[in-house]
C-alpha cells in the first residue's frame, strides 16, 4: 500500500524466493488492516507478509499468522552497523542492485539458518517460529522443486534481524550471496493478526 518503485522490487524479489506465496494487491487505502485476514482466507493462506509504505518514505513489513495471530510489525531499516567484521550497507538492497554472482533455481527450497540469539528470549523465539513458517517452503508444494540449493540466514544483532540469501555451490559446499539483503527492526508484536493486544514493543 503506497509502496515505492524500489520497495516494490524488494517485494517482488521475496515473491520470487517463496514459490508457495500467493500475490494479492486488491486492497483499498481506506480499508483497515484486519481486512487482510479475509483476503488470506479467500486465498486459502494461513501466513501473510504485508508491505506498507508511510509517506513514500518509511517501509513497514507485517508478518502475521492468520487468522488468530500473533503478528509482528517491522520497520525495513535504513541503518548501518558492523556485522561479522564487515560494514553493512545502509538500506535494503534488491537482487538487481546488488548484481551478486550467486544464483538459485526458481522454485528450489531453501534451508533456514537462525543464529543462537533467537533462543535467548521469548520474543526472539516467537519471531523465529513465525519467520520459519513463512519463509520455509512446504515439502512437496506443487510449485516447489524437490531439492535445496540456497540458504536464508537470519541473524539477530542490535535488536534487528539481518536477512541474507546464499547459493550453496554444489561442487564445494561454499556459500555465494545472491540477494536481496535487508534489515528488519521489530516495532511491535501483537497478540492477534494485524491487531489485538500489544505483547511486545
Amino acid at each position: 500500500r503506497g509502496i515505492t518503485f524500489r520497495d516494490r522490487h524488494l517485494m517482488l524479489n521475496l515473491r520470487t524466493l517463496l514459490p508457495h506465496s500467493k500475490p494479492e494487491s486488491k486492497m483499498e487505502k481506506k480499508d483497515p488492516l484486519v481486512v487482510i485476514n479475509e483476503i488470506c482466507e479467500m486465498k486459502n493462506c494461513n501466513k501473510c507478509l504485508y508491505f506498507e509504505n508511510k509517506k513514500r518514505k518509511d517501509l513497514y513489513l507485517w508478518a502475521s499468522n492468520v487468522p488468530n495471530g500473533p503478528s509482528v510489525k517491522f520497520l525495513v531499516l535504513a541503518g548501518s552497523s558492523q556485522f561479522q567484521g564487515a560494514a553493512m550497507l545502509t538500506r535494503s538492497h534488491t537482487m538487481e542492485e546488488l548484481k551478486m554472482t550467486g544464483n538459485c533455481l526458481k522454485g528450489a527450497r531453501p534451508l533456514l539458518s537462525f543464529d543462537k540469539a533467537f533462543t535467548e528470549n521469548p520474543f526472539a523465539k516467537l519471531m523465529k517460529e513465525l519467520l520459519s513458517q513463512i519463509f520455509g517452503t512446504p515439502r512437496y508444494h506443487p510449485k516447489s522443486q524437490p531439492f535445496v540449493d540456497h540458504v536464508f540466514t537470519f541473524s539477530l544483532l542490535d535488536h534487528r534481524i539481518w536477512f541474507r540469501n546464499y547459493q550453496i555451490v554444489e561442487e564445494t559446499g561454499a556459500l555465494v550471496e545472491i540477494g536481496p539483503r535487508f534489515v528488519l527492526n521489530p516495532i511491535k508484536v501483537f497478540e492477534g493478526s494485524f491487531g489485538g493486544a500489544v505483547i511486545f514493543s
